[in-house]
This record gives structure tokens, sequence and C-alpha cells, in this order.
């Protein structure tokens, strides 16, 4: 074995924060799974027994000699960790030896484990921790632990307990955020004897979240992988610090609730308002109103950086040099939104198109065996062809057709040219408005125009954002802008209103123009207000469509 568990000494146990606390079934499973994942298991299975308060969890980790069985369950052991200087090194999901200890006294505890190729051993304890029944077992190298009768000599606690389905809802998520942290290992839930939650292992949280989270598909999601600074880094320790951010595409991808903005390091989820508002930041003038992403960062981080020692479950941390990791998280979504070949995977638009030609062929009875190699999209031959309707500039590149919507394309190209370069401009000669109401003239002066009494329920403006000066509707842009909003609602209001017009004819030169700005743009998904501003239709789509894949004598009738 690799470990021992052994008691902590006194002086470690009082520098630890607030022990560990059963309180629920989720927090009993909680505890047990995070002890299988510190064993190395990558396959872990659970049933749950709600009416019986009876828990199980099954893993093929690396297995508790007898030794260890017979420490396992006294307070404060744990082969974690040792003195006080590992409490700074924690790599470990567990670490202060109380789980166990805390689950004899609530419960009736028995351990079955097994190392490798050595007996396996049962053990049963009573409810100071202390081993009362000691037998040999036949069972697989891992460990199993059941919980049974949990609370029965606490019934005030089962009193006070959500009910069993508000519980098991609990379980549900908590296993959807380790496993989402441990896209490697196989999920087993079971209520009962009856299947509940199956997730297999998968190489990415890429792949794994589409079997958490409804309705979501993984062409949808695009991975941003990052090594962070070494030289950062290693002040603190020889290890290397990563950043793993899985978001879902704002053309495409998004929620009604912000209930999947979720936020990992080093393998547990954890909550911190921080770097959760810098994830929503990221997104934002990117999705439609009301809308939240889908989003999950998980930062690997050197132990020294992160104090652990916070929360019970460790659901809090303290995080040392916040500020350079919200300048990371939100570069690397900047680099996850930019249009390149990385970013461009088998296209969604494409993949519907393509289920239609499925069923198409099915209707038609045939059949056509094909496979069809993907295309490398190369930004850089996005070529325009044509205008379609003086609405939607139709271009080509590698992989196939986009077709771009003109209006929003150019406005959100003009809207982060003026984020980047909000300018006021001196009105010579000054606009004058009437009839503004006390709000309008506030909201106007807020936005740092001049606005100054010109008469009688008048008001001249002697400053306008550069982007309008030159307009013939500047009167009207002033009114809009004077009805409220802050300074960037203001700003995607100047943008939309200054934006080739749908309906205007455009020159090749001028579409090509207007798409070189967009690829550039750092959003270039979606429009400021959230609308999808491409549409692709794939080479592979197109293929499948015109056939160009069947053998020549099928095409031509010929058996």
């Amino acid at each position: 074995m690799g470990f021992t568990i052994q008691p902590l000494p006194i002086d470690v146990v009082h520098l630890m924060a607030a022990g560990e606390v059963i309180d629920s079934l989720s927090a009993v499973v909680r505890e047990l799974v995070e002890n299988a994942l510190d064993a190395g298991a990558t396959r872990i299975s659970v049933s749950i027994w709600a009416d019986q308060w009876r828990v199980r969890v099954s893993d093929n980790g690396a297995g508790m000699t007898l030794e260890n069985l017979q420490q396992a369950a006294l307070p404060h052991t744990t082969s974690k960790i040792r003195d006080r200087a590992d409490l700074q090194t924690i790599q470990s999901l567990g670490f202060r030896g109380e789980a166990l200890y805390s689950l004899a006294q609530l419960s009736n505890l028995e351990i079955l484990s097994r190392v490798g190729a050595e007996q396996g051993w049962r053990v049963v304890y009573d409810t100071g921790g202390n081993p009362i029944t000691t037998e040999t077992v036949a069972i697989a190298p891992g460990t199993i632990i059941t919980v049974d009768r949990l609370f029965e000599t606490w019934a005030a606690r089962r009193d006070g307990l959500p009910s069993a389905a508000q519980q098991l809802k609990a379980v549900q998520t908590m296993i959807y955020h380790l496993a989402l942290c441990h896209p490697h290992v196989t999920w087993q839930v079971q209520q009962g004897d009856r299947e509940w939650i199956s997730l297999w292992a998968s190489r990415t949280p890429k792949q794994s979240l589409p079997q958490m989270v409804r309705g979501v598909r993984g062409e949808e999601l695009q991975e941003i992988q990052l090594t962070l600074s070494q030289s950062l880094a290693s002040e603190a320790s020889t290890s290397e610090a990563s950043l793993y951010l899985l978001l879902g595409l704002p053309d495409r991808c998004h929620r009604r609730r912000p209930d999947w903005v979720k936020v990992a390091v080093n393998g547990r989820l954890i909550h911190m308002p921080e770097l959760e508002q810098t994830l929503l930041a990221g997104f934002r003038r990117t999705l439609p109103r009301d809308r939240y992403p889908v989003c999950f960062l998980h930062l690997h981080l050197p132990p020294a950086y992160i104090d652990w020692n916070r929360h019970p479950a460790k659901a809090e941390i303290y995080l040392h040099n916040l500020d350079y990791w919200q300048e990371q998280v939100t570069s690397a979504i900047e680099q996850a939104f930019r249009l390149n070949p990385k970013s461009l995977p088998d296209d969604l638009y494409s993949s519907r198109v393509g289920t239609l030609l499925k069923a198409a062929e099915s209707e038609g009875g045939y059949t056509v065996h094909r496979e069809i190699a993907p295309a490398t999209p190369t930004l850089s031959s996005l070529r325009a062809i044509a205008q379609v309707h003086n609405r939607y500039i139709l271009a080509e590149h590698a992989s196939g057709m986009w077709l771009v919507e003109q209006h929003i394309a150019h406005e959100r190209v003009l809207y982060e040219q003026i984020c980047d370069r909000w300018q006021i401009v001196s009105l010579e000669p000054a606009i004058v408005l009437n009839q503004l109401t006390h709000a309008q003239v506030e909201q106007l002066q807020h936005l740092g125009l001049t606005v100054e009494p010109f008469g009688d329920q008048l008001w001249a403006v002697r400053s306008i954002p550069t982007l309008l000066a030159e307009r013939e509707d500047r009167a009207e842009a002033l009114l809009e802008l004077s009805l409220g909003g802050d300074l960037q609602t203001a700003q995607v209001a100047i943008a939309c209103r200054s934006a080739i017009r749908n309906g205007t004819p455009l020159t090749l030169a001028d579409m090509q123009t207007l798409l070189n700005q967009w690829q550039q743009t750092r959003n270039p998904r979606t429009c400021p207000h959230g609308r999808p501003i491409y549409l692709a239709l794939e080479e592979s789509a197109l293929a499948r469509f015109f056939r160009r894949h069947w053998v020549i004598g099928k095409s031509h009738g010929l058996e």
C-alpha cells in the first residue's frame, strides 16, 4: 500500500476548520465518493434506499489493508495529511479524517475492502468507530461502504430534513458536479434496485456535459485548455498551473437560469462569486436578453495557492492571486469566442441538415454507405461571392458556405469599436431638443453629453458620440439615448443605429471589407443583442445532399 491511515496530532486537529457535517443523504454520498476518488477509482457505483436511510458506495480504487480498516473510523484518522505543513499542500478531496467517524456515530457502518491480490476483509464498527466484527470476505479489489439506518438514534435530524425527493435531487446535483470534475470515471447510481443515473467515462468534460444537461450537444460546446504562467506557478511550487474552460457557444447554447455557470478547483466544484461573475461578464452582450451561459471553469493550481481549510464541506476556498486568475479566465473566454479553425467543429446547423437528409434517405428507400472526411476550415480564405436579397452576404471558405447577415455583423464591428474608442465630440451648431423631461436630461448628461437650457422647454445638446455626429437622424438618435439605460446600452443603441441597414446593396469589395472586420471582433458569433450572425452549411452536408459519394454504377442505375 502507498498510504497508511493513522491519527492526526492534536495540534493539527486544532488548526483545522469546523469538521465534517453529515446532515443529509447527499452529505453521506459526497464523503464516500470523494474517498473513492482519492483512492484512484475509475468506476463508482452508488445505491440509495431513501426510505430505509441506507447508502452503499462501491469503487475499484486502491482498497484498504486490515490495519487501515481497523483505524479508518476512529476520530481524526486519515492517510491524506500528517502534520501542520501538509495543510498548506493539500491535493486530495478529503483530509480531515472525520467523515467515517461521523458516519459510525450516526448509523450502522460496514466496510468491505481488498488491496490487489491480498485477502479481502469485512469490518463492522460501533458508534465510537471501533471494529466490533472483523472477518475475511470474497470481494473484488476496491472498497464497498454501507451506511445503514442513518440518524436512527437522532430522530430530530430526520424530521428536520427536506423531503426524500429533494434529498435525491441534491444527490444528483452532487454526482453531476463530481463527474464533471472527473470525466474519466464511470458512474452508476441506483435508487434501490432501479437504475437512476448512468454516466460513462469521457476524455474531457465536453463529452460528459451532454450526458447531464438535457438539450446540450457536443457540437454546441467549445473547450479551451491553457497552461498558465510557469514563472507565477514556480514561486510556490514546481507544479504547473492550468486552466480548462468549457462553454456553450453563445449563438447556439444558453439557458433561462444561471444554473450551469460552474467553477472547480483541483477536482472539486466550489462556490466563488468572484470567478462566477468573471464568467458572466465574459458573456456580456453576446446572449439574448434574460439568457445565461453554459460554462464550466476548472483550475488546476499548485496547492500553495489554495487554502481549503475554510469550509466544512470544502465548498469555499481562499484563492491567492485572484486578480491574476480572473485575467486568465477573461482571456480564455475571448479566445474561445474567436473564429478560427479549432473553434469550428462540425457545425450544429450542418448536423441538423444531416439529420434531415438521413430521414429523407430512409423515406426514399435508399441507403448510402459513405464516410465523409471533414475539411479543415481556413478563415483566411473566407471570401464574399454574392449578396442575397440585399440582406445576407454569401461567403465561401474551405469547409463550405456561410450566410452572414450584414446588419448585425456590422453592428458587432461597430459596437466593439465604440467600446474600445468611446469618444464625445463637440457639436456645432448645437441640436435643439424640446419637451425633454428632467430624467432625460440627466440621462444624456450621464452619458457625458453637454446639455444646456435653451429656452422654455428647449434644450441645446452641444456634444455627441463620434459615430452619430455626421448622421442626418442624430436628433432622433439623441432622443433614443435619453430614454434610459447605462453606457453600454447606449453604445449598443448607437451601433445598431449606425450599422448598414438590411436592404442596402453592397459591392463585393464592401462585403469583403465587412467580412474581414467582422472576423477580427472579439465576439463574432452574436450581435450585442445576442442574435446569431452567421449560418454555416458545411461541405459534408452539401456532399450528402447532392449524393456525390454514390458509386458510379448505382448513380447510373446499374446493378
